[in-house]
């Protein structure tokens, strides 16, 4: 890949506490913003120096020489952003200063630039970062690893050897060899594609591998729990403690909106008392830094009030005792099987459920559902709640009624 700028430009420096006499001559080439400076170990009379041309005035032997060996090191650099070009390497000032000079580049290697990325990633928890995500990136890093060792026997590759056909060879990895769903191969690839991404924008690779790959999602069956279904849930006797307690913060979370990340960390102090009185959550959603305000309604106001004795609420300094995401979701399986509820269930779909069966299906505005789930765009609300039959048939009938009131 040619680079849209690239400047070469001989000059004359100016040495340190330099008095008269000739100066040294340098060589400098720019390429995409970078240079690089050399001493090319000739020297010039500064009066006898063409600025314009950077070449050495006049026709005597002298100059014929010094501008023979400058034409022939121009040459030199062209020579060599040749040489990167055929060898598909990115043409950066670095580069054609190591081919100048002879110098073999180390080849990059992916999982040393992607392990540097997480060291990174990792001093950044707190500020630019989750733990959670940081989490993630460490996960896709092991899978990338163990694929190497399983497919090419090696701990890691050279950039040159990153292909769509590498690509391809891990996607199938993933859902063939490690029974990964095709949803959440895509997501490691997303972090995989990151990783490669950084490289081609540090102009390590030329082309992204990924070109032409496709990353499309199945399309998940997400719809949120019926007003029956949620109604099953929350009346069902439990005898087990543990399923009464992951069932009390899922049927939360359905009537407040909380993502899990929000609900697990949700603090006393975070409960506060709304201007009308009554109570209300003030959060900062963990995935966009955006103010959410929710007021509390019924369900969840006797949910809180059932742990607000709960030792580990009371050690820890939260609302509800939240166990892991993994548990919470296998244990919502559990729940499903004895509600009588034919379909996988996962602690996400509580967000749905609020957004669609508990708010919009009950005529309240999509802005104000919007504000409570703290999305900063619209789009993303409309992604959650997606208009189910009876909200469509309630509208349909207000519209008859009118029709009919006015004899149409």
């Amino acid at each position: 890949m040619l680079s849209k700028t690239f400047y070469l430009l001989f000059y004359l420096k100016r040495p340190k506490n330099y008095n008269s006499g000739k100066m040294p001559v340098y060589l400098r080439v720019t390429a995409n913003g970078k240079r690089f400076e050399l001493a090319i170990k000739r020297e010039c009379d500064p009066d006898r120096w063409n600025l314009e041309t950077g070449r050495m005035i006049g026709s005597k032997e002298e100059a014929k020489r010094l501008n023979s060996f400058l034409d022939s090191l121009q040459s030199k650099v062209h020579e060599a952003q040749q040489v990167l070009l055929n060898s598909g390497k990115a043409i950066t000032a670095d580069s054609i200063r190591n081919v100048l000079l002879g110098i073999e580049d180390r080849p990059k290697m992916i999982m040393e630039i992607f392990k540097e990325h997480n060291q990174e990633m990792q001093a950044l928890i707190g500020k630019d970062f989750t733990r959670s995500t940081y989490n993630r990136y460490e996960a896709a890093f092991r899978n990338v690893k163990e694929f190497l060792l399983f497919k090419y026997k090696v701990s890691d590759v050279s950039l040159d050897k990153l292909d769509y056909s590498l690509i391809s060879a891990y996607s199938f990895y993933l859902k063939g060899k490690r029974n990964i769903s095709h949803n959440t191969t895509m997501k490691y690839l997303v972090y995989f594609k990151k990783i490669v991404l950084l490289c081609v924008k540090s102009g390590w690779i030329v082309r992204d591998p990924f070109f032409a790959f496709s990353m499309a999602k199945q399309e998940v069956d997400r719809r949120p729990l019926d007003e029956i279904e949620l109604a099953a849930i929350v009346e069902k006797k439990f005898p087990n403690e543990r399923l009464r307690k992951v069932r009390d913060i899922f049927v939360f979370c359905c009537y407040t909106g909380l993502s899990y990340v929000d609900v697990q960390k949700l603090k006393r102090s975070e409960m506060i008392d709304g201007f009308d009185g009554r109570k209300w959550l003030s959060i900062k959603r963990q995935k966009t830094d955006t103010p959410s305000k929710i007021p509390l309604l019924p369900v969840p106001l006797k949910i809180l009030e059932r742990y607000s004795e709960h030792i580990q609420c009371i050690s820890q300094d939260r609302l509800l005792p939240v166990m892991t995401n993994q548990r919470m979701n296998s244990y919502l399986k559990e729940i499903a099987d004895v509600c009588g509820i034919e379909r996988n269930i996962t602690f996400h779909l509580a967000r749905h459920t609020f957004a669609t069966t508990v708010t919009l299906s009950n005529n309240v505005p999509i802005e104000s559902v919007s504000k409570m789930l703290g999305h900063k765009d619209l789009r993303t609300t409309q992604h959650y709640a997606k208009i189910i039959d009876k909200k469509v048939s309630n509208d349909m009938e207000a519209l008859r009624f009118k029709l009919e009131s006015k004899g149409i």
